[in-house]
C-alpha cells in the first residue's frame, strides 16, 4: 500500500459519502522519475498541472481532470531534439471500497492520482515523434541531418553489373593515349 500523502495524493476528507458535493482544485507536481516510451517523455523535475473537479457519488469520489506537460526527445528521423506538448483528460471513479470491477480506491481520505496521470500522459505521447511532419531526416551515406543542407548530394556509386565493362574503357583510353 503507498505511503499518504504523496505529491500526486489529494485529500477527499469533506467530500466523502456526501453525493453531489463537489470540489475544484488546481494541482501542480514536479515529478520525481521519468515517464517515458523509447524515445520521448517528460523528465523527471518537469512540472506537471493538473485542473481537477472533484465529484462525490454514492460509490466513491469521480475525477474529472485536464492534464497539460510538455514532454521532451528526440526526433525519429533526423535525432533533433523535440519538444511536444501533451494535453490529456481523465475521468476516474475512486470507489469507497475495494472492488475488482473498479480499479482504483480511496485510501484512507485521500487519493493517489500518479497512476492515472501517469498512464494518461505516457499513452497522449507520440509513439514516433518527428521535429515536423515533412522531415526528411539524414543521409544514409554519410549521417548529414538533411534538413540542414537541402541540397546535400553524393556522387552516384557506379552499378556494380557494369564494372567490368568500366576496366574495358579504362584500358581502351590508356592504348589511344599510347597511340598518339
Amino acid at each position: 500500500m503507498p505511503q499518504y500523502p504523496s505529491a500526486f495524493s489529494v485529500n477527499v476528507r469533506d467530500l466523502i459519502h456526501k453525493p453531489g458535493e463537489y470540489r475544484d482544485r488546481t494541482l501542480t507536481v514536479a515529478l520525481a522519475e521519468d515517464w517515458a516510451n523509447a524515445v520521448i517523455g517528460v523528465r523527471a523535475g518537469t512540472s506537471v498541472e493538473a485542473n481537477l473537479r472533484l465529484e462525490s457519488l454514492h460509490e466513491g469520489i469521480l475525477v474529472s481532470s485536464d492534464i497539460e506537460v510538455t514532454a521532451t526527445g528526440e526526433c525519429v528521423r533526423c535525432l533533433a531534439e523535440v519538444k511536444h506538448p501533451v494535453e490529456v483528460e481523465i475521468q476516474e471513479l475512486f470507489a469507497y471500497a475495494s472492488d475488482d470491477a473498479l480499479e482504483y480506491a480511496i485510501h484512507g481520505d485521500h487519493v493517489d492520482l500518479e497512476p492515472v496521470i501517469r498512464d494518461a500522459v505516457v499513452l497522449a505521447l507520440p509513439f514516433q515523434p518527428v521535429c515536423q511532419d515533412d522531415c526528411p531526416g539524414l543521409c544514409p551515406q554519410c549521417g548529414v541531418r538533411l534538413l540542414d543542407e537541402p541540397g546535400h548530394e553524393h556522387e552516384k556509386p557506379a552499378d556494380p553489373r557494369w564494372a567490368a565493362l568500366a576496366g574495358l574503357t579504362e584500358t581502351k583510353l590508356a592504348a589511344s593515349t599510347e597511340e598518339q
